[in-house]
Formats: structure tokens, C-alpha cells, sequence
């Protein structure tokens, strides 16, 4: 699997997990959600996205 696509992955599951828990549990984990969104727009402005250094260290392919 690709770096794109596993950040995809990763980042839809934390999205869609912060939510479920944020409905069930406490309404303090859509904090976690927005947190997810307001990285994935800062990583689309400045290129530079912290999980693809960890999953590049982690040898993930670019293509």
C-alpha cells in the first residue's frame, strides 16, 4: 500500500471512530475530529503532512 493511500485510510478511520465515540461516549471527542480536519488543511497549504514522515519512516512506498 502507498503513503497516499494509507494516510487516506488512516485519516478516514480517525475521522469516522472520533465520531462514533464523540456521539457515544463524550461529546469531547469531536475535538479529536476537528483536529484531524485542521491538519489535513494545513498539510493541503504547506505540503508537509506529519503521519506521511511517519509512515515514510515506516516504509511505506510513494507509488
Amino acid at each position: 500500500m502507498t503513503v497516499d493511500r494509507m494516510l487516506h485510510l488512516i485519516a478516514g478511520s480517525f475521522i469516522f471512530l472520533s465520531v462514533l465515540l464523540g456521539f457515544w461516549l463524550s461529546p469531547y471527542f469531536f475535538y479529536f475530529t476537528g483536529f484531524v480536519g485542521l491538519n489535513l488543511i494545513q498539510s493541503a497549504f504547506t505540503q508537509w503532512c506529519p503521519m506521511i514522515s511517519i509512515l515514510r519512516a515506516a516504509g511505506f512506498k510513494e507509488n
